[in-house]
């Protein structure tokens, strides 16, 4: 089969022993193996484990087994054990699009090749707007889940469809200049990381917005200087959150997740609000603050972010979408873990 590096490989079918280049693949996993998408995850990175706790726990209490899964560190490393992979029998290691280069420049691409174990890659980070239904579809050939993953492409679709289909009529004019800060006060006292017209900053603009920094950026996205959103000043503004509070105790992010705490949320939202020159800029002046879960920026689940820009762009057009809605019925359909926590919210 071909996969999203558009290299030919050849993998044994419905493979048993799989290893996930990162643990936040668990997300793409879950939708076709939804009884139990440990059962054949036998090594991965810890990311999930220290970026994502709240939904780490979750998975651990109704699987005690994953507990179990070997830690490998970064598959992208010239350090990554091939010996650990064959000690653990595994016949496929599945990795992120956007690291291909330095699985080239580590030689692990064909070390894996020479010692019979199938590599693919799949993207839900680099486009996830083209790359996530080819990867859904990729997963589930490979690991026999074809009608788990037709299910899940069907209501993707739709729900992608409940925005752009509303949008035509919606001139430029009337689109509302966005700034997104990536992962906004995770290093405290450093701004600002932004997205180009890649992932959540695509996101913006099929939401009905107009991404600051597409205008800024060929690419995926990169560092801002402070003084240029400043003089822009965008309509809105919107920050990337997640619980980091474990890997980095100091963050000043929003702790999104399926812990988050209302309180909490609207105390670190107007913490980042509060930062040097940033309560001059109109969107805070204007209630127009935000922030939203950071790892849909890595998800199949991305239209649920879309759908709540959509609602702080055009509250009117999108005045009966009720995104939370759409994300209980993804874990109600999908997932075997229940829906809970904060996600995204507005400041107050």
């Amino acid at each position: 089969m071909t996969d999203l590096a558009g290299r030919t490989v050849e993998v044994e079918p419905n493979p048993s022993r799989v290893v996930l280049g990162e643990g936040r693949m668990l997300y793409s996993i879950a939708p076709l193996d939804r009884e139990n998408p440990f059962q054949r995850v036998v090594g991965w990175k810890d990311d999930l484990i220290n970026y994502d706790p709240d939904a780490w726990r979750k998975y651990e209490e109704r699987f005690p087994q994953a507990r179990d899964i070997a830690n490998l560190g970064n598959p992208y490393d010239a350090e990554y054990s091939l010996e650990k992979l064959i000690a653990l029998d595994a016949e496929l290691v599945v990795m992120n699009l956007g690291d291909l280069l330095k699985t080239q420049e580590s030689g692990i691409l064909e070390k894996l090749e020479k010692a019979g174990i199938s590599a693919i890659f799949i993207d839900f980070r680099q486009n996830p707007t083209e790359n996530t239904i080819p990867s859904l579809l990729l997963l589930g050939k490979v690991l026999d889940r074809r009608k788990e993953a037709a299910e899940f492409i069907d209501f993707y679709n739709e729900q992608m469809s409940i925005v752009t289909g509303r949008l035509a009529g919606v001139s430029d004019d009337d689109k509302p200049l966005v700034f997104i800060e990536t992962a906004a006060g995770y290093d405290p006292g450093e701004c600002c990381r932004t997205f180009g017209s890649a992932n959540l900053g695509r996101l913006v603009d099929l939401a009905g917005g107009i991404n600051w920094g597409t205008r800024k950026f060929p690419g995926y996205g990169g560092m801002v200087n402070l003084e240029a959103i400043f003089t822009d000043d965008p309509d809105i503004i919107i920050g990337t959150g997640a619980n980091w509070s474990e890997a980095r105790p100091s963050t000043e992010a929003v702790l999104f997740g399926y812990e988050a705490d209302d309180a909490d949320i609207q105390k670190r939202l107007a913490a980042l609000a509060g930062r040097k020159g940033w309560p001059e800029l109109s969107a805070v002046k204007n209630k127009r603050f935000y922030s939203v879960y950071h790892q849909f920026y890595n998800s199949p689940y991305h239209f649920v972010a879309m759908q709540a820009f959509a609602k702080w762009f055009h509250p009117d057009l999108f005045a009966d979408v009720d995104p939370e809605a759409n994300f209980r019925a993804v874990h109600d359909r999908f997932l075997p873990i229940d829906y809970s926590g904060r996600f995204w919210a507005a400041l107050q």
